[in-house]
């Protein structure tokens, strides 16, 4: 098909930062760059503009229930306004609005980033019994209710839940820059350890902070959006090691550039991604995990068997268990005395995201898809 013939895209999202990773430069961007024109709904930005890609922002208010009636009925009338006929929403709470599209005679993507019924069992602000309600309430809603979507799998397991799902992994982009400069190693016993990603109890935050009182020399970097009260818990546990451990993105997002300035400017020890052990992350493959390997950073991550897999299997960092601090500190104060080593895991892990992890391979199976339904 000549590209002047591609049909347009309509990409929406209720929930989710218009330059998200998944959503912007990995998605949009890839189908723009095969031909397609593409439309993306998101809120509270700009309509512009960017990359080629047709920003159309609506207001949507910061409150959960307002954004999921208020900020959906919004983007929906966005969408529809637009009538094309593909469009690819990335939250279930646009799950009714969806079906609305899909009556009105539209190819309908659903893109699951989430294990959204497990992810509400982390959700400290509601009460346990009720998250678990919710959980079983949402999860039959999603794969009751979403039946006569098309669905994107960020995960192979989802797979059990969504079996006609096409699975597009979020693997990371292949960075555009040599070797040599991803293989900065740190010198004179330094221990700079990065995180990058929302910054939560469930994602290790806690685990990750930990590491100073066990490692006093070690400086812990989270990068993400944090909110301003998990921020001071946080610096509450540093105590008198508050001077080294630093956070960017208190109540505020993180564009993607920046996390990649963080890759490429600190000789980092490691990347961390010690997440507990839960429901929601026991089967999970972690973004930030093939970022770090692509980027040359050696990881420190939790045992679960998936993880535990590509780092032992590609040699490219050490697996703890999350409940065990000194099996954390260990590692850590491996990677400090043995730098020879941690450089060797860090080019395994960047051969190995280059040669299986990295965004191309995803992007084909997308693009696919899409020529599919056209």
């Amino acid at each position: 098909m000549a590209k002047a013939d591609m049909p347009t895209v309509v990409h929406i999202t209720t929930v989710h930062n218009v330059f998200d990773n998944r959503i912007f430069y990995r998605e949009c961007i890839s189908l723009s760059n095969a031909g397609f024109k593409v439309v993306l709904i998101a809120p509270n930005s700009h309509t512009q503009y960017v990359s080629k890609i047709n920003i159309r922002s609506f207001s949507c208010p910061k409150n959960r229930f307002g954004r999921m009636t208020l900020g959906v009925f919004r983007a929906l009338r966005i969408a529809i306004k637009h009538g094309e006929k593909i469009f690819h929403f990335h939250d279930p709470e646009f799950i009714v609005a969806g079906l609305l599209l899909k009556i009105m005679g539209k190819h309908v993507i659903y893109d699951i980033h989430e294990d959204n019924s497990t992810a509400l069992l982390e959700r400290e602000y509601l009460p346990i019994a009720f998250r678990k309600i919710l959980s079983k309430m949402l999860s039959k809603l999603e794969q009751i209710a979403t039946i006569p979507f098309f669905h994107v799998l960020a995960e192979r397991y989802y797979s059990e839940r969504f079996p006609r799902g096409r699975t597009i992994l979020n693997y990371a982009q292949l960075p555009d820059v040599d070797e040599e400069t991803l293989n900065k190693r740190p010198v004179n016993g330094q221990a700079r350890l990065l995180y990058t990603g929302n910054v939560k109890s469930y994602r290790g935050a806690h685990q990750h902070v930990q590491i100073l009182h066990n490692v006093p020399k070690a400086e812990i970097f989270l990068v993400g959006r944090c909110e301003d009260g998990m921020a001071k818990k946080l610096r509450e546990k540093a105590g008198k090691y508050n001077g080294q451990l630093h956070i960017e993105g208190v109540d505020d997002f993180i564009p993607f550039e920046r996390i990649i300035e963080y890759y490429q400017s600190e000789k980092w020890l490691a990347g961390l991604a010690i997440f507990p052990h839960s429901k929601h992350t026991l089967k999970k493959e972690l973004t930030k995990i093939f970022e770090y390997m692509m980027y040359g950073l050696p990881v420190i991550c939790s045992n679960v068997p998936n993880l535990r897999d590509i780092v032992e299997n590609h040699e490219c960092g050490l697996c703890v268990d999350p409940k065990k601090e000194q099996d954390i500190a260990n590692a850590v104060q491996f990677l400090i005395e043995h730098p020879q080593e941690g450089q060797k895991m860090g080019k395994n892990g960047l051969h190995a995201a280059k040669t299986h992890y990295h965004w191309g391979t995803q992007e084909k199976k997308l693009i696919s898809l899409y020529q599919e339904m056209n």
